[in-house]
């Protein structure tokens, strides 16, 4: 889930939620004569790797099921899906993000069948909470990914630091961030967006708005504290953002050793492992902040149109994809976390050096789900990209009233 990473999943489906669908509402229908219709799956693919994997997933179940499914890797997913729904041919079954969700689940374009799960139970919280549209879980968590701090091992030891001086607090990280600041490197590059500054505000006890995204949270003392933070280290010229220094993500800045440290998912191992094989690197949790423990969350869900002519095969596809054996095969092919907690055991224990990413899962917090909150998040990165000279309290207050201005 290659998303610039997570910057990709906050701005999509504006086009989606603004464009009206042709949904049949959440009568299920079905019965004998839609059986073995054909299915159509439409994924939004980080690559080969994700593609071949749903691909043969589906392929297997397809044979065990007798029905037909095919598998496309759209070019532009919430473009294609939004094209889908007007034209009233949606896809079957798709990947169908947070921010997307309250577009399609109140216009009736999406089939609610996620409380029909026998695994409803075994699923994250949190994650449950994030597909939860006017009290119904509307649709599957396929996977999710959280954000943590990523080290380069030889910048660190470098620098004469150890593992006892991994940072646990703010006040840490800006030590050894200023020790890793070197002629070339800084020592610590993100992304300069609300999908990686947003961080902080969690461990500041903040975020843009609050957990089921029905009230607005954007100007708050916490969030006000992180943003503060987050300035004073990149005036001192500790922190840097991505662009200013050359690259697209932390993940592409991180790789080419233009920062010491960097704040992604676990997506970042697979551009690690393709891109930067010679960098060493090790995963520790983020920083506390003034509020404890603190990360975002990203996710989609398994999205089942509700004018599929198959609701009950594209359920029991989902039923299989969100399978304890299916979804450990799609962390090794491609490095998502699976979405049911009885895989945990075996997921840490198969990325051992990965667990910080999954045992955030009690703490980290979603991003906003209201319909229209996309383009909230768009103006505040945009924002928040001048943070250096910006003030922290105009950006939260006019975020604020951008994001009420949805409630109302």
């Amino acid at each position: 889930m290659k998303i610039t990473r997570a910057g990709a999943v906050l701005v999509a489906a504006v086009a989606a939620v603004t464009l009206a669908a042709c949904g049949s509402g959440f009568n299920s229908g079905g019965g004998k004569q839609e059986s073995k219709k054909p299915l159509t799956v439409l994924i939004g693919s980080s690559g080969a790797a994700e593609t071949t994997a749903v691909k043969q997933a589906v392929a297997d179940w397809s044979k065990k099921s007798g029905i037909k499914a095919t598998v496309q890797a759209a070019s532009d997913l919430n473009q294609q899906l939004a094209q889908g729904f007007s034209s009233g041919k949606p896809a079957d079954v798709f990947y169908l993000s947070t921010d997307a969700l309250a577009g399609y689940a109140s216009n009736g374009s999406i089939y609610a069948y996620g409380d029909k799960l026998a695994n409803k139970d075994d699923f994250y919280p949190s994650l449950v909470k994030s597909f939860t549209y006017d009290g119904k879980l509307q649709c599957a968590p396929k996977d999710f990914s959280t954000l943590q701090l990523i080290i380069n091992t030889d910048a660190w030891s470098k620098a004469g630091l150890t593992e006892a001086d991994y940072p646990t607090t703010w006040d840490q990280l800006t030590a050894v961030a200023k020790k890793l600041t070197t002629g070339t490197q800084t020592g610590l590059v993100i992304g300069g967006e609300y999908a990686r500054v947003g961080a902080f505000m969690t461990e500041a006890g903040g975020n843009l708005m609050n957990a089921d995204s029905t009230k607005a949270t954007a100007d708050s003392a916490a969030n006000l504290k992180a943003l503060q933070y987050v300035q004073d280290n990149l005036k001192a010229g500790d922190f840097k953002y991505a662009a200013d220094v050359g690259a697209g993500w932390g993940g592409e800045a991180f790789g080419k050793q233009l920062g010491a440290m960097t704040i992604e998912g676990n997506w970042i191992t697979g551009s690690q492992q393709n891109d930067y094989p010679d960098v060493k690197y090790k995963v520790v949790p983020l920083p506390k902040g003034p509020a404890g423990a603190g990360t975002l969350q990203f996710t989609n869900c398994w999205g089942i149109a509700a004018d599929s002519k198959n609701k009950s095969g594209a359920v029991d596809l989902v039923k299989a994809l969100t399978s304890k054996s299916d979804q450990l095969a799609f962390s090794k092919a491609f490095g998502v976390m699976p979405s049911i907690q009885s895989a945990a055991g075996e997921w840490k224990k198969e990325f051992p050096n990965l667990a910080p990413f999954l045992e955030a899962a009690s703490y980290a917090k979603g991003v906003p789900a209201a319909k229209g909150s996309a383009d909230v998040v768009s103006d505040f990165n945009a924002q928040v990209a001048k943070l250096t000279t910006a003030d922290p309290k105009t950006i939260l207050s006019s975020t604020q009233k951008n994001l009420e201005a949805l409630l109302k």
